[in-house]
This record gives C-alpha cells, structure tokens and sequence, in this order.
C-alpha cells in the first residue's frame, strides 16, 4: 500500500491550543492514520502557545505579503505532530484565545486570519513546499472552509479535498465588503461559490465545493440534512448528499486510559474497577461533598450553553436532589446558568459541587470518579465527553442525538437481556425527559450487581481512533483513485 500524503488544515490542536473537541480530533487522527499508510502534516496558525511549542523549525516559505503584512510558513514538529505553522504576527500573535480577546469579544479580522489559513493551505496543495506536496486536503470546520475553495478557484491541477463538520452552528460568515480582500475571482461570489445570503459564508464554501464532505458521526450526517440541524445549509447539504458521510470520532487512547492515566489519583481497568472507589472518595473530598458512600454521584464536565442542555439538568436538579444523589460540576460559558449551578451549590453544601473553568486534571477526575456522567446536548455532532466516560466506566446519561444515540447503547429491556447495556438515553431532548433519565438511573444504581455489569459494558467499549482511521484511509485513497481516473 502506497503512501498518501495528507496536509490536515486546523484553526486549533490539542495540546498546543484547544477550546473544545476539534483540538482533540486534530490531535489524534494523525497518528491513528499512520499504520494505515497516510503520512498527516498539520497546518496551523501561529498562535504564541503554537509558537514556543515549536521551538527549532525551518523556514519552507516567506511572504512578502499575506493579508496585511509578511510571513512566514514554518516547519517542524510539536507533540508528536508534524507541524507547518504561519509564522504571521499581526495575525496570529496577541493575548487571547484562537477566535476571541481577553474581552470576549471576536478578533475584527477573524475574516482575514482564517482566510490566511485556507489560502496557504491553497498554497501547498500546489506545491509551494516541494517536499511535501499532499496528495489530500483536509479542512476541519469553517475557520478553514477555504482551503477547498481557494483550490476549486486556482485551475490547475490540485490535490483531491475533504471537509469536515466538527459543528453546523459555528459557520464563519462575513460581510461580502471582504470579497476583493479575498484574492479570489470575483465570479466565486456567486451562489456556486462562496456567497451565502449576501454574505460570505466560510464553511458555505467548503460544503460547497470540496470533493468529499464528513462530520463526526453518522447519526449527525443524517440530522443536517434537516432544518432545524442543517441550520440554514441543509438545503446544500442535501443537494450534496451524495459526498456526504458521516464518521464517528475516536478518543485519544494516550491521553485517556485509566490504567496508566497520571492526573487520576487511583489508576484502574476494567479487570479492576473497584479502585474506582477510591478515585470517587478523592472527587468528592475536592468537590466538598459529603462522604455517604451509598449516593449515587452524578458528573458534568461541560460548556454551560443552550446547546449542550445544561439548562435542562438545572431545572432537574430537584429532582437529583429527591433521589439522595450528588453532582460535581465543572464548566464555563453562559454567565444565567453559571450563576443558577453555583447558586444550587451554595444552598446545597454536601450534595453540589462547582467549579467554573476547564481544568484537563479535575475533567480525568470526575471521569475516574464519578458513577455516571450527563451529556443532556440538544445536538452533538459527536461528543467526546460520553467517549471518555465509557472508558473510565462512569455510565453515559445522554439525549438521543447525533453521535451521543451513536456510541451509547441504551440499557433498554433488550438491552438488559443481551447484556450490552452501556448507558442511559433519553428523548426527547426536554427536562420532563432528563428527570426520567435520572430516575431511571438511579434505579440501576440500585442493583449493584447490575451496575458492575454495565460498567464492564462500557469500559470494554471500543472506543479508539483504530475504526475512524481506516474509514478516513478509505475515503482519502478511493479520493485519490476518482481523481487519477
């Protein structure tokens, strides 16, 4: 089998830069690809915590001139990745996250950083780095929506290019003054091209003219294709139905295995899931509760946003509370419902726990710790989260959407009697619902002969990258096949 060259092109990877499940994927489908013969190289911006990650590289290429000032396309390699970086300052280089400042607002010019981004991938799909001339391009959601569109326009010979939805609703768009800035054709904003409604539509672009398009599960592939899911693009997405597929995420196995995992207090595996006790005794003496061994504990690891339901356990926690059961919390986002957890924890000492932010270590801990985990998504592209606890064998309490209905397998009657039960789903996405979850839950608790069983279930749960990797081989090499006909 042949060697495949793939140039993945990201706005953010972990661990360099993150801000949710993107990073993660970036991360990790490189070296899954690798026994599978694709060799990856990563194309990132410059971002300071990219920059003094890199440390030695070389100089593969030098702008005199990209979107508003010089440049440089770095080479090297960071974390275990192979790395082109765009050394851009007045891009790249300033406090804050990837997409916003220190004021929470969008950076003005996120138009013209991440066409910079798509533009030099455009660049070495061509061939400007003669060493490395990718046989495919692969876009990751809308920051570099146009890579594919920058290589439609160039009109010689190009690589083959694949996008991909990690989430529909963060879709790029700006206003068509940007259009010349562009250095596209001006007949590419057109309704064929990158216009979307008047404006420019970045992740429009790609969905619209890459060769191939995926997102990360196939219960998502089939969602988009309706309006409320599509999100003003089903209509495309349907007219494109037939590139369209849907590839379920794996999880990052180096960073996420609990027998060997350095950020848990107790490691452990699925031959001995007791030692989970002690991981549960640590999580609740960080979070303040009270010891009561019998309480079934409850974790959220999650942005507090309308998308991800959080609003939904809010209303439930009552109803936690009815149960005898605990929940630790940790999140950031949206300030209402920050404010209505932290206030629950205030007047429930013992039984809720909180913490605002992301922290990488407290996340593995209630992963390890908790006995169930809630994942109440309005829609989930994928959701990693729910991976996650399947390996630490915290049970997965999921609405019935995109990847979560996916990757866990109801504990249903059926399910009970052919002893593949890994989790509890719910539908529809409401709190009526969410409270018959949680009751439905802490029956199983109940059991605990039961409860062993299903946690074996679901830590015996595949859930690597090794499935994906060979699906995305396949796509990239059929790809390359087409276009050699």
């Amino acid at each position: 089998m042949a060697d495949l060259k793939l140039l993945s092109v990201v706005s953010e990877v972990f661990p360099l830069v993150k801000t949710g499940g993107l990073a993660d994927v970036a991360g990790a489908l490189p070296e899954a690809l690798a026994p599978h013969g694709v060799r990856a190289h990563t194309l990132v911006p410059g971002y300071p915590a990219v920059m003094a990650a890199l440390g030695e590289a070389e100089v593969a290429h030098s702008f005199d001139h990209l979107f508003g000032g010089p440049a440089r396309l770095l080479a090297g390699r960071a974390a275990g990745l192979d790395l082109f970086v765009i050394d851009a300052p007045h891009l790249y280089d300033r406090a804050g996250g990837p997409y916003v400042g220190l004021d929470g607002r969008d950076f003005g010019d996120n138009a013209a950083r991440f066409a910079a981004l798509g533009a030099v991938a455009s660049g070495i799909g061509l061939g400007l780095v003669p060493g490395f001339v990718p046989d495919i391009v692969h876009a990751h959601d809308w920051q570099a929506g146009l890579a594919p569109a920058y290589l439609h326009y160039s009109g010689g010979r190009r690589p083959g290019t694949v996008m991909t939805i990690h989430n529909m609703a963060f879709q790029g768009q700006f206003p068509p003054s940007i259009a010349p800035m562009l250095g596209l054709p001006p007949h590419a904003f057109a309704v064929d091209g990158i216009e979307y409604y008047g404006m420019v539509g970045y992740l429009k672009a790609g969905l619209q003219l890459a060769d191939r398009i995926t997102t990360v599960s196939p219960g998502y592939a089939g969602e988009i294709l309706q309006p409320e899911a599509g999100m003003g693009l089903d209509g495309l997405l349907n007219a494109r139905s037939n590139v369209l597929s849907g590839i379920l995420n794996g999880l990052d196995l180096n960073a996420w295995t609990p027998g060997t995992d350095p950020l848990i207090p107790l490691p452990f595996d699925e031959k001995k899931p007791k030692a989970r006790v002690a991981n549960k005794i640590a999580l609740k003496q960080s979070f303040g509760l009270d010891a009561d061994p019998e309480a079934l504990l409850f974790g959220v690891v999650s942005r507090l946003s309308w998308q991800k339901g959080l609003d939904l356990l809010a209303d439930n926690l009552g109803t936690l509370l009815d149960l005898g059961a605990q929940l630790v919390l940790l999140g950031a986002g949206d300030s209402d419902l920050a404010e209505r957890f932290t206030g629950a924890a205030r007047d429930n000492p013992g039984r809720i726990g909180v913490r605002l932010g992301y922290d990488e270590a407290i996340a593995h801990g209630i992963q390890a710790g908790a006995d169930a985990l809630i994942v109440p998504s309005r829609f989930e592209p994928c959701g990693l989260t729910q991976l996650s606890a399947l390996r630490y064998g915290a049970l997965p309490v999921v609405a019935r959407v995109g990847g979560l209905a996916d990757t866990v397998i109801d504990v249903n009657e059926m399910a009970r009697a052919a002893g593949v039960g890994t989790g509890v789903q719910f539908s529809p996405v409401s709190a009526p619902a969410l409270r018959g979850a949680l009751m439905r839950t802490h029956q199983l608790w109940q059991d605990k002969v039961l409860w062993r069983k299903l946690q074996k279930n679901a830590m015996a749960t595949d859930v690597s990258w090794d499935r994906a990797a060979r699906q995305y081989s396949h796509l990239f090499r059929s790809l390359v096949a087409e276009r050699a006909g």
